[in-house]
């Protein structure tokens, strides 16, 4: 049977196929240690308990009709407020559109700013973006960067890009890799970008930067930085992506917000009206209520990005144990989010029962299989099946899980020659 051609070319997520065969694996009985998803273990990291109650409130209160197109009043207010705070940006709860996490807004830019053929810059490794460009027939042009740069991509390496181009996709801190930029390398890009609009005429669209910034509160000793901060005259030219389905452990709960220029944004809404992409209202109720108390959610971020800290550095220290021993791996460490890159390079080898690893997915599959750890290759965020680099998040284990993960990985690795 037919379908659109849009439909018949989708690609389907390599994270869910992985995900599919842990599945399978652990119904039958076996032990996988899951770094794969990023999302959260809700028994290991349940969301802030005020923030649950309120929730439970709003429902007992039966706020379950529509909310607004572009979220509650109360709720983009407290955003408003939270970011001033928070980072010192002066955004008109006008400004802001709340929707069910983020993946709505994101797709909302793509479709507001971009046409059929137009040029979209993005670096690889990023999440999604190649899906995104697809969705909006947009000319993609992926830079790839490199581990001397954390895999962040540089100004030099994005200029001779910026020509024609209508958005800019970044993240900080970024997934997969859980690095994020520096002050100097942000304000170099934001530099070009300004460069870059002030030679465009008006009759032309602007290069936009869509900044996805969803794990900012989720950095560990390093200072977030973003476009507007850096340069005010960004402003006209940045969305921002942002919500709590991170920073409260709160990925199922779906409250997401955006913000930027008042034209884009309300383009936004009323394209998203027409999706029916809102959160729900008695989470948004909650998320007001529990925004009002901003020592309760610092309190809460702080206790919950310290422990993902921890079990990062578990995970970081262990690999670099293996280095030590031998093995052809690496690891960098890690600066935000729930993520740890990992260099397992062992593409090539042989497995005990004579085939050759040929790929990164090889590979992910030989460990789920043989060391009961699956981790997820970069070229599930646009790089090559050749790349030897692999995403590990640590939301779904605890420490000591990890602990017992690593010799059974070391086995693994030993057994390829």
């Amino acid at each position: 049977m037919k379908v659109s051609k849009l439909a018949a070319n989708l690609i389907g997520s390599e994270i869910v196929k992985i995900g599919n065969e842990v599945n399978d694996l652990k119904a039958k009985g076996a032990e996988i240690a899951n770094l794969t998803i990023g999302d959260l273990n809700s028994n290991l990291y349940p969301i802030p308990a005020e923030l649950k109650e309120e929730i439970q409130k709003a429902y007992q209160n039966n706020l379950t009709n529509y909310p607004p197109a572009n979220g509650l009043l109360s709720l983009r207010k407290e955003v408003s407020n939270d970011l001033k705070k928070r980072w010192n940006l002066d955004y008109d709860a006008n400004d802001i559109l709340i929707t069910a996490g983020s993946r709505p807004l994101i797709y909302a830019v793509y479709k507001v700013i971009v046409d059929e053929g137009d040029k979209v810059i993005y670096p690889t490794p990023s999440w999604n973006n190649n899906h995104y460009a697809y969705l909006t027939s947009a000319d993609a042009i992926e830079v790839k960067t490199t581990p001397e740069n954390n895999f962040l991509p540089t100004a030099e390496e994005l200029k001779p890009h910026l020509s024609g181009a209508v958005l800019l996709a970044l993240c900080s801190p970024l997934n997969p890799t859980g690095t994020m930029f520096t002050e100097e390398q942000l304000s170099d890009i934001c530099k070009l970008v300004l460069e870059e609009n002030k030679r465009r005429g008006a009759d032309e669209k602007p290069l936009y930067i869509m900044y996805d910034q969803i794990y900012s509160n989720l950095t560990f000793g390093t200072k977030h930085v973003d476009p507007v901060s850096l340069f005010p005259e960004m402003k006209e030219y940045t969305i921002y992506i942002d919500g709590i389905s991170k920073c409260l452990a709160a990925t199922g709960v779906r409250v997401g917000w955006g913000f930027g220029p008042a034209n884009i944004i309300d383009k936004m809404k009323a394209l998203l009206t027409h999706v029916g992409a809102w959160a729900p209202k008695p989470e948004q109720e909650a998320t007001a209520k529990y925004y009002q108390n901003s020592d309760n959610v610092d309190a809460f971020v702080n206790e919950f990005k310290g422990r993902l800290e921890a079990s990062l550095k578990v995970l970081h220290n262990g690999i670099q144990d293996l280095k030590g021993k031998g093995l052809a791996v690496e690891s960098i460490e890690p600066m935000g989010a729930l993520y740890l890159t990992i260099k397992l390079d062992y593409i090539g080898k042989t497995k005990p029962d004579g085939a050759i690893i040929e790929n990164s997915s090889d590979l992910v599959f030989y460990l789920i299989n043989e060391a009961g750890v699956a981790l997820v290759p970069f070229s599930a965020f646009g790089e090559e099946k050749t790349e030897p680099w692999f995403r590990a998040s640590v939301g779904g284990l605890a420490i000591d899980e990890i602990e017992v993960m690593m010799p059974k990985l070391e086995n693994a690795l030993n057994n390829l020659k």
